[in-house]
C-alpha cells in the first residue's frame, strides 16, 4: 500500500452540506436560517452574553466578575509594638503567638510588620520580616530567624 492509495473507511466523510443553491436542493431560499431577523443575516449574530436587550447576567451578578489568584499567600500580620507583651529575652514563635492572641490560626504563614515600638529584646521567629520590623527588633536587641531562610539569622 503507498500513500496515495490511503483512503478513509466508508461512512467516515460527509459531503457539505451546499446551502442557499436553490429550492430544489431542500436548502434554498433561507438557507437553513429561519425566516429573517438578526440571526438570518450575513455576518449578524449578538455577542456572547447578550440578552436581547435586558441587564446581562454578568452586570446583575458584579461580584462575580474578576478573578482570584489562587497563587497569593496570606500572611498572618503582627506589628511589632504588639510584641511588647512578652517577657525580654523569650524566643517567640508561632504558638506564642496563638497564645498571646496575636495570630488566630496556624492556617497562614507569619509576616512581621514595622508598625509600633518594641521595648524588650526578644528572638523571633516568623516567615516574613518587613525590612523595618527587622530593624527594629535588631536595635532592641532581638533576634530574627527565618525557618525557611537559615542565611537570614542574625
Amino acid at each position: 500500500m503507498r500513500i496515495h492509495e490511503l483512503v478513509p473507511p466508508a461512512g467516515a466523510r460527509h459531503a457539505r452540506k451546499r446551502v442557499g443553491r436553490g429550492n430544489g436542493s431542500g436548502h434554498g431560499t433561507t438557507a437553513t436560517r429561519g425566516t429573517k431577523g438578526q440571526k438570518a443575516r450575513a455576518g449578524g449574530g449578538v455577542r456572547p452574553g447578550f440578552e436581547g436587550g435586558q441587564l446581562p447576567i454578568i452586570k446583575r451578578l458584579p461580584y462575580k466578575r474578576g478573578f482570584k489568584n489562587i497563587f497569593k499567600v496570606e500572611y498572618s500580620l503582627v506589628n511589632v509594638g504588639a510584641l511588647n507583651v512578652f517577657e525580654p529575652n523569650t524566643a517567640v514563635g508561632l504558638l506564642q503567638l496563638m497564645a498571646a492572641g496575636l495570630v488566630r490560626s496556624p492556617k497562614h504563614p507569619i509576616k512581621i510588620l514595622g508598625t509600633g515600638e518594641l521595648t524588650r529584646p526578644l528572638a523571633i521567629s516568623a516567615d516574613k520580616f518587613s525590612e523595618i520590623a527587622r530593624r527594629k527588633i535588631q536595635e532592641a536587641g532581638g533576634r530574627v530567624e527565618e525557618p525557611g531562610n537559615a542565611a537570614s539569622a542574625t
